[in-house]
Order: structure tokens, then C-alpha cells, then sequence
């Protein structure tokens, strides 16, 4: 029996450059994918009344360490050397399953609830075989679409992040590839988070890379965040290995040479650009200008919630804002006109939703209100006072509404959000969550009353 939802009398922002924007439209949903986006449909289906909203795409974030929910905002003056010893060195190694599981379901609810519906998730709390368990289940019993990738351990910051000689186990990737992700068809993939060249040595580096490509699995790395990790050169050092590939994201790449940029270009690379995260721990600029400039469709992510918002309105405007600064502050100490290719408003919506699709691998089924893809929706009420009244509708997503504005989220076609409260048990995630929070505090007081002095 097919299953139908008719989200009515929307202004629909489709992200389809051939069905383009309807101030009032319908989008239908079948059997969890889109059926059609017309002015006006007729269809005997359960009706969603959007009058009033603007329907989008689902935001897609390419680049969350989504385990440290429980740790939210514990870190909120860190900068990036203070999170490898903070969260790193100190919380990661007192992770068990249980906690990985906690962070994974409350914080891929707090995607939903803010109108994420895809999610990658950069899992590196792999501390026993449990642990890629338990944060699978977590991901699945939220109803989020995502790429779990797979990544290391985490209980010793000398041993896995400087010069790293230990390698991904590839005989539990494997385990968790059969177990989990025999289809790369289902609501969750596969993928493998490595370390990369500078934080491992290349046999390691070379091993973990060979691994994933024998998987199909396709490959998320840091690269060039702050001068440190700008110095290794990281994406040179990987042409040089031969291991550039279009399976790659590189995530962050503040301090990518221009060499660099040519490379991930000419190798069909994708970039993961995480706005609020580079300006406020010290990353460097978001390059979301120079990604595009050498060709590139960058999107965007959250990175770390210990230390900034879990949202996407705050990382558009954090790139939008920052790229903007940038680029009129070189145009005012030059005496010269802004360029015409300064980000607009529009841009950054599609870096949020089609572009990160893209990145995601994720494109042919999620990030634009397309037939035949996936019903992954997200309904912005724009009568609140923060939105209304509206001139721009893009706008008015990109720069006015906030996650208070997000009314009804489906994924895959199913509803997950319906008059702005989520429908899944919330309060068990809350409970789960706050508990691994109190577990986790006092395992690291236990740990420093057992320090040498």
C-alpha cells in the first residue's frame, strides 16, 4: 500500500535549478520519496499544512564529532590546541559504548530537531569494538539519514595523533562493513575517518587509505587547520603517496597552499568547511571563497558542539559574515570596489543543503527537492516575529530564522518534527545524555585525584 504526505501551500525553495522556487507550491511524498513539486497538487494523502512556511531542502552536515554531545560546552574558550588536550587527551579516553551511544542518538536529535536531515558523522571513539556499536545504534534508532565513518581510537593523545604508528584495525572495519552497511542503499553508510599524513606515519597512512578503497568506503580527513597542520602540507604529502582521489573530503583546509588547492581540484576532492569552529578555535579563515574560486562546491559543518553551536543557521551566517569581512577589508585597505562575486544569501542556502549532499556522496538521493529523490524536508514556520513578514525567502532562512523557526522535519519521508516538536522519545535521549554526562565528570575527577602531584 503506498503510503502519501502532501506538504501544501508552501513557499517552496526546491534547490532544483529546473523546478526553481514556488512563492506557493506543493511537494508529494511517496513511500518516502518525492513524487512531484507542482504549484497546486490533488492526491489523496495526509496533508501537511504549510501556508505560511518556507519548505526546503534538509540542511546536510558533512563534519560532526557527534559523540561529544554529552560534553556539550564544556570547552567554550578553547582553542584547537586546547581541544586536543581537553576533549582528546581528557573526556575521549573515558568513553565506554554506553556514552558513544548516548551522544550519538541525543545529538543526531538535536540535527532533527534543527532541521538536519543527513549527517556525517566523524566518529573517532572507537576505543573498543563496542564503541562503533553503539554509536551505529545510536545514529539509527534517531531516524537520521548519515555516514557513520568509521575512525580511531582515542586513549592517548601521543599514541594517536602525533606520528601515530597505530593503524585503523581494518579487521573491525571490515566487521562493522559486513555487520552494518552491507547495502550502501540503506538510511545509514559507511565511511572511514583518518587521521592523515603529520598526525600518522605513512604506512599508517597508506594502510588506512589502501583499507577504504577496498571497502568502497569513501575517505573524511582534517587537513590544515591552523598553522601547525598548514606546515605538514598534508595534501601535498598525500599526492605524493598517490592516495588523491574524488572519494575524499577534506575537511577544514584553512591553510591549503595554493599548490594544494590545485590538487584537491584536479583530483576531484570535496572540502568541509566548519565556519564558527575556524574563527573561534583558531583554524583560520573558512575558505568557503576559495573552494569555490578553484572550482569547488564546499559545504558545511559543525565539527564539535563542546565548543559552539550544534546548528546550521549559525554556520552559514558565521561563513557568510566571515567571507564578507574578509573580502571588504582587503577592498578598503586596497581603495578599490567590493568584487561582484562577494557570497550572497542564496549561495549559502545551497552550500547547506545541495552542496552538502554533494560532499556527503549523498547527491543522487538527498539536498534538493528534486522527483525521484528522497523526501528529506524541512517546513521554516516564517509567521514568527524573528521571520515575518518576508520579502526574501531565502533570506529570510539564511539570515532571519533560527532552530526555533523549524516546524516539520521529514526524513526519508517520515515525520520526525510535526508543529515544531519532535515526535521520537526526546526525553529518554535527555535523560540517557545527562547521565553520561555525570559519569563522564566524575570519571575525570577520579582520574586527576589518582595524578601524581
Amino acid at each position: 500500500m503506498t503510503t502519501r504526505t502532501l506538504l501544501r501551500s508552501g513557499h517552496v525553495i526546491s534547490m532544483d535549478p529546473d523546478i526553481g522556487d514556488l512563492p506557493q507550491g506543493d511537494v508529494l511524498v511517496e513511500d518516502g520519496r518525492i513524487a512531484a513539486v507542482e504549484p497546486e497538487i490533488s492526491a489523496d494523502a495526509e496533508v501537511l499544512d504549510m501556508a505560511g512556511h518556507i519548505v526546503i531542502p534538509g540542511f546536510v552536515d558533512t563534519h560532526r564529532h557527534t559523540w561529544e554531545a554529552p560534553i556539550r560546552g564544556v570547552a567554550p574558550d578553547a582553542t584547537l590546541d586546547d581541544y586536543f588536550v581537553d576533549i582528546l587527551d581528557t573526556f575521549a579516553p573515558l568513553y565506554t559504548p554506553e556514552d558513544v551511544y548516548a551522544g550519538n542518538l541525543a545529538g543526531a536529535l538535536e540535527c532533527i530537531n534543527a532541521g538536519i536531515t543527513t549527517l556525517v558523522d566523524w566518529s573517532h571513539i572507537n576505543n573498543t569494538p563496542e564503541h562503533p556499536d553503539a554509536a551505529i545504534q545510536g545514529l539509527a534508532e534517531s531516524g537520521i539519514r548519515a555516514r557513520y565513518a568509521y575512525g580511531s581510537a582515542n586513549t592517548s593523545l601521543a599514541d594517536y595523533w602525533f606520528e601515530s604508528r597505530i593503524a585503523i584495525p581494518a579487521d573491525d572495519v571490515r566487521r562493522i562493513r559486513a555487520a552494518h552497511f552491507a547495502s550502501d542503499d540503506g538510511l545509514l553508510t559507511m565511511g572511514l575517518a583518518t587521521r592523515g599524513p603529520g598526525f600518522c606515519v605513512d604506512e599508517v597512512v597508506t594502510a588506512e587509505w589502501a583499507m577504504a578503497r577496498e571497502l568502497g568506503l569513501p575517505i573524511t580527513v582534517h587537513v590544515a587547520m591552523g598553522r601547525l597542520a598548514g606546515r605538514f602540507g598534508m595534501v601535498k604529502q598525500l599526492h605524493g603517496l598517490g592516495l588523491l582521489g574524488p572519494d575524499t573530503t577534506y575537511v577544514h583546509s584553512c591553510y591549503l597552499s595554493e599548490e594544494e588547492w590545485r590538487m584537491v581540484a584536479d583530483s576531484g576532492g570535496t572540502v568541509s568547511v566548519a565556519p564558527q569552529v575556524e574563527l573561534q578555535m583558531g583554524h583560520g579563515w573558512p575558505p568557503v571563497m576559495q573552494a569555490i574560486e578553484h572550482g569547488l562546491r564546499p559545504s558545511l559543518s559543525i565539527d564539535v558542539v563542546t565548543t559552539v553551536p550544534g546548528d546550521m543557521f549559525t554556520q552559514i551566517r558565521a561563513a557568510f559574515g566571515a567571507e564578507r569581512a574578509r573580502v571588504n577589508a582587503d577592498c578598503w585597505q586596497a581603495n578599490m570596489p567590493v568584487p561582484d562575486t562577494m557570497l550572497t544569501a542564496r549561495q549559502m542556502l545551497e552550500i547547506a543543503t545541495v552542496n552538502g549532499a554533494h560532499v556527503a556522496g549523498l547527491e543522487d538521493r538527498t539536498g534538493s527537492l528534486t522527483p525521484g529523490k528522497r523526501a528529506d524536508i524541512v517546513g521554516i514556520d516564517a509567521t514568527a516575529p524573528n521571520v515575518a513578514p518576508v520579502h526574501d525567502a531565502t533570506a529570510a532562512v539564511t539570515l532571519c530564522a533560527d532552530v526555533s523557526n523549524v516546524d516539520t522535519v521529514l526524513v526519508d519521508g517520515v515525520i520526525h518534527k510535526r508543529d515544531g516538536r519532535l515526535l521520537g522519545d526526546t526525553a529518554r535521549a535527555l535523560r540517557l545524555v545527562g547521565e553520561s554526562r555525570d559519569r563522564l565528570l566524575a570519571a575525570k575527577e577520579a582520574k586527576a585525584a589518582k595524578a601524581p602531584a
